[in-house]
């Protein structure tokens, strides 16, 4: 019996959510991780592949992809599961933040996060959440991770000062990027602008956006860049000299 049209589609679109999934490694998948695609077909997909054993359901509309190991199957800790299940979306900060990006190795007793809610989850009480952040929508998990590592003034970095202004300045460095970063910082504190003004001159960024992360700054303020203060720029973005 000939397939339908909408049979090949559902089925292309397994496709491209099985090879999506295969590629992304382990991770947590949600039905939003495919916008664009028809929602019912997304639904259907992740159900087949968790019957399959390729995915693991955590929890309704919560997938996660594990990893083989020397003892089987790796397994979400219980606070990762209530991250990627909330509502309002919850995103590495501080230490958790740090070590995210490679700055640290350090995993703190209580994972940080970040949330533009105004309450924590109550069911994850074993974290630290940051909460009434700016939305931060169209940026990545990384983005946001490096905003928040901006906010901490990179105190949180176990590496030297001159080798943490290089590895920020490397996760920079596509104008991409520093582009969405530019334009959502104008949400976040002053001292945040400045920083990433100093990276941008330093790495040569575009002169438009650079001029409207100065044009938001006091001019008569000056901002604690804390280990970035060693960026070669920080002295024309108001950081003390």
């Amino acid at each position: 019996m000939a397939m339908t049209p909408s049979d090949e589609n559902t089925t292309m679109t397994a496709k491209q959510i099985r090879s999506r999934v295969n590629r992304g490694g382990e991770r947590f998948w949600r039905h939003a991780d495919f916008a664009g695609l028809p929602p019912a077909a997304v639904s259907q997909a992740l159900s087949r592949m968790a019957k399959r054993g390729e995915l693991d359901r955590v929890r309704k509309g919560v997938y996660y992809r594990p990893r083989l190991t020397v003892l089987g199957k790796s397994r979400p800790s219980p606070d990762s599961i209530v991250t990627y299940s909330s509502k309002s979306l919850l995103h590495p900060a501080g230490i958790t933040a740090a070590n995210y990006l490679g700055f640290t190795t350090q995993n703190p007793a209580r994972p940080e996060y970040a949330s533009s809610a105004s309450s924590a989850p109550r069911a994850l009480a074993g974290a630290h959440v940051y909460t009434r952040r700016p939305r931060r929508e169209g940026l990545s998990e990384r983005e946001i991770a490096i905003l928040e590592l901006l906010r901490d003034r990179a105190r949180t970095s176990e590496l030297s000062a001159e080798a943490t202004c290089a590895r920020l300045l490397d996760m920079l460095g596509d104008p991409r990027t520093f582009a969405r970063l530019a334009k959502a910082a104008a949400d976040e504190p002053p001292r945040v602008r400045a920083m990433l003004g100093a990276a941008g001159e330093q790495l040569g960024m575009d002169e438009r956006l650079l001029g409207r992360l100065r044009a938001s700054l006091n001019p008569l303020s000056r901002y604690d860049f804390g280990m970035l203060r060693r960026l070669p720029t920080a002295a024309h973005w108001q950081a003390p000299r």
